[in-house]
């Protein structure tokens, strides 16, 4: 039921006394606008009105008491004059409430974009961030809400980890991008813009010949005494060997391997399929393995590869016996990289040699014939095979210079 218009006044409405059924005073001064006092005693301001389509709206305004009849009754105003514009305060309100919230960004990014179009790797730390980073910091904040300023905030909170700030930072600016085709940003309104990156010291570490026969013979007496796995110790030989990524050398599996072209055929690495030249020392390494499984370097217990941790918690270990505690396991890339460049090769070489996407993208549209790339990964393998015990010619001999030339 209602009450006849009045004037509405905190003292009017602190004095009406809850009834069996809940009835409204209506506000004489702004049409619509009135106080709902329900059987229990709440009193709640309300606003009566027509939408331009004829739709009825009665939103809530606010509650009695936490909301003064004055700040209810110049609301009511507002929003009356937004429907006298054609405008929908009650269905904006509900819009506002059911907008997706970064978590749900998060979650469709993963489904939608991060499962379907990366490197499953790739998703992985996607989903790391957002789950470890981004979630929490921003994930109850509406998608069309965050502002610069929020983005900011965050960054700054990851200053500790300036690679890490970087990349979320990267991964915010797809989210948002994604967030605008799917209508749920304006155009033009990523608010990662103009947001500065933290500067990042770029790691070029390589081994010299004198710390890589120390890790040979290092590798010879762990070989020697049986402390570390068979698999381990071959897949850092193939590391420093090759320059491929650690994923690619766990991952390997003896379908991909030509042993008689001595090539790897890696049909999804990080730039796309590509052929990885084996020298000779590195098809040593192959041979020295069995062949009975899938898996060029299996796990010791169950199915599948040898572990990352696995790898990495053995290298930490043999790494300090050979006396280079800061180098990491992808320092080998660097390092086959490096020789090979000391070596004379040309970056087009080095490129294919380490599998890289660039030089200018030129690469794919021009067939090579395979043989420099054998000569430059032998030629790089007789330097490492020296220097790791495994045979060849002494690093910077006379032969591997006239090679190279």
């Amino acid at each position: 039921m209602s009450r006849s218009h009045i004037r509405l006044t905190k003292r009017l409405i602190d004095q009406a006394q809850p009834e069996a059924d809940e009835y409204v005073l209506h506000d004489s001064d702004v049409r619509g606008f009135g106080c709902k006092v329900t059987p229990t005693g709440k009193k709640v301001y309300v606003l009566f009105y027509r939408t331009r389509d004829g739709r009825q709206r009665r939103p809530t305004i606010g509650q009695h008491g936490v909301v003064t009849v004055d700040q209810a009754r110049d609301i009511a105003r507002e929003w009356l004059a937004e429907v006298i514009r054609g405008g929908d305060p009650s269905q904006d309100r509900q819009d506002r409430r059911k907008a997706a919230t970064m978590a749900d960004l998060g979650d469709r990014y993963m489904r939608e974009y991060a499962w379907v179009h990366k490197k499953p790797s790739s998703a992985k730390q996607d989903e790391r961030l957002i789950e470890n980073r981004i979630k929490p910091a921003l994930g109850r904040d509406k998608v069309a809400a965050v502002t610069r300023a929020d983005i900011l905030d965050v960054h700054h909170g990851m200053r500790a980890t300036p690679y890490e700030a970087n990349r979320a930072l990267a991964l915010l600016s797809k989210m948002f991008n994604l967030a605008e085709a799917w209508g749920l940003r304006p155009d033009g309104s990523n608010p990662v813009r103009h947001v500065r990156r933290y500067a990042e010291q770029k790691r070029e570490r390589f081994l010299s010949d004198a710390e890589m026969k120390r890790l040979g013979e290092a590798l010879a007496q762990i070989e020697e005494n049986g402390t570390e796995q068979a698999t381990v110790l071959a897949a850092i030989r193939l590391l420093a060997l090759t320059g491929c990524r650690l994923g690619e050398v766990i991952g390997l599996k003896w379908d991909w391997i030509d042993m008689a072209a001595g090539i790897i055929h890696l049909p999804d690495a990080k730039a796309g399929a590509r052929k990885v030249a084996l020298s000779d020392a590195a098809l040593g390494v192959l041979r020295s393995l069995p062949s009975g499984g899938a898996w060029v370097l299996p796990r010791q217990a169950g199915d599948g590869h040898l572990p990352k941790f696995t790898l990495e918690h053995a290298w930490a270990r043999i790494r300090k016996l050979a006396e280079m505690d800061d180098v990491r396991l992808h320092d080998f890339r660097h390092t086959v990289g490096t020789y090979g460049g000391q070596a004379g090769f040309n970056a087009f070489i080095i490129r294919d040699l380490l599998g890289h996407k660039t030089l200018a993208m030129t690469g794919r549209y021009v067939e090579r014939d395979h043989n420099p790339m054998r000569t430059a990964a032998n030629i790089v393998g007789e330097r490492v095979a020296a220097s790791l015990g495994l045979g060849g010619s002494d690093p910077g001999s006379e032969s591997a210079a006239q090679a190279a030339e």
